[in-house]
């Protein structure tokens, strides 16, 4: 049994063209060197052909990986999340405790996790500490540099 993958509207599109992507471009491209590998002559000695070859098998594994999500992901809907209490697609204010300082993160499925953007992994120590904590609770995060508290301030989309 396949595992569920859940995403946003965005996150399918993006994923979708990543396959499309590899079918359209690099599939073609790998063909073409593993024709010209075979254009050189004897392929049983031929390091060209075998590394074409493998990165054939590599491809066709990723766009395999890929085409599973896809055929098992559920759509997160917005309009349906709740903001009484920190899930999956909530803007989370936190205050450090000790430092004062305040951060938002947003909380979205692995697949989606984009530092720069201020997007958590559900998956990280940070985003499963604060999952189910509401708005003024303190939380003890464990993470690998030792224990961070946070107080929640703010539950958004």
């Amino acid at each position: 049994m396949s595992e569920v993958t859940y995403l946003t509207k965005e996150g399918l599109k993006k994923l979708r063209e990543e396959l499309d992507y590899l079918m359209k471009v690099e599939r073609p491209a790998i063909s073409k060197q593993i024709g010209e590998a075979i254009e050189k002559g004897d392929i049983s000695e031929n390091a060209e052909y075998d590394a074409a070859k493998d990165a054939q098998g590599m491809l066709e594994a990723k766009m395999a990986v890929i085409q599973n999500k896809i055929a098992n992901v559920r759509i997160l809907d917005k309009s349906k999340i709740d903001t009484s209490q920190v899930q999956i697609l909530n803007k989370v204010t936190v205050k450090n405790t000790k430092n004062k300082s305040t951060m938002q993160y947003t909380l979205v499925p692995e697949s989606e996790a984009n530092l720069k953007q201020n997007k958590i992994s559900i998956e990280t120590p940070i985003a499963r500490g604060l999952m189910g904590k509401k708005v003024g609770e303190v939380v003890d995060i464990e993470i690998p540099s030792g224990i961070i508290s946070f107080e929640i301030v703010e539950i958004s989309i």
